[in-house]
């Protein structure tokens, strides 16, 4: 009988075994690391609003934008936000229902509206601004300053790569669906 050779493991939370030559490690693969970082960032700035405004993440990223840009359309607070029309519109609706957003019709197009910031939604605009600016002047002091223009770039270049690179994924997938 031939002893097969021992094949080194590594120890996973709630102790699974993953074999040492598996191709793909999560914990390791780019797309999986950015999305953890982005849930933890998120999480963490969530609890700022959450708890003092009881606003939900789409609901702070429809409120800021609006605040940043003054009068937009929904569709264009989606594509801004990088947020699914259906989330836009419910968080929309939510803040509607709080006072904290107003629509107007478009007479040259009824079928969108143009969604600005009430007097109160402006408040808390104005109020959140500062606390989400230390938050993120706290997470970024990890980087040192010599390395925020390179890492800065890296971020620049990620996110047009992605760009990129789920404009081709959709086309492939349109063209197998025709």
């Amino acid at each position: 009988m031939v002893d097969e050779p021992a094949v080194e493991t590594e120890q996973a939370p709630g102790g699974a075994a993953a074999p040492a030559d598996a191709p793909l490690r999560l914990e390791e693969f780019l797309p999986y690391r950015l999305n953890v970082l982005a849930s933890l960032v998120s999480q963490a700035l969530s609890r700022i609003y959450v708890e003092r405004y009881g606003l939900g993440v789409p609901e702070w990223r429809v409120l800021v934008t609006l605040g940043q840009f003054g009068v937009m359309t929904g569709k264009a607070v989606g594509a801004h936000s990088h947020m699914h029309k259906t989330k836009v519109s419910r968080a929309v609706a939510e803040l509607e229902k709080r006072r904290l957003v107003s629509r107007r019709a478009n007479r040259a197009d009824l079928r969108e509206s143009f969604l600005s910031l009430t007097a109160a939604g402006r408040t808390i605009y104005e109020e959140l601004a500062p606390g989400a600016l230390d938050f993120a002047r706290r997470l970024g002091e990890v980087v040192d300053p010599a390395d925020r223009a390179a890492f800065e770039r890296a971020m620049r270049l990620l996110t047009e790569r992605s760009r990129v690179l789920a404009e081709e994924v959709g086309r492939m997938a349109h063209r197998k669906s025709e």
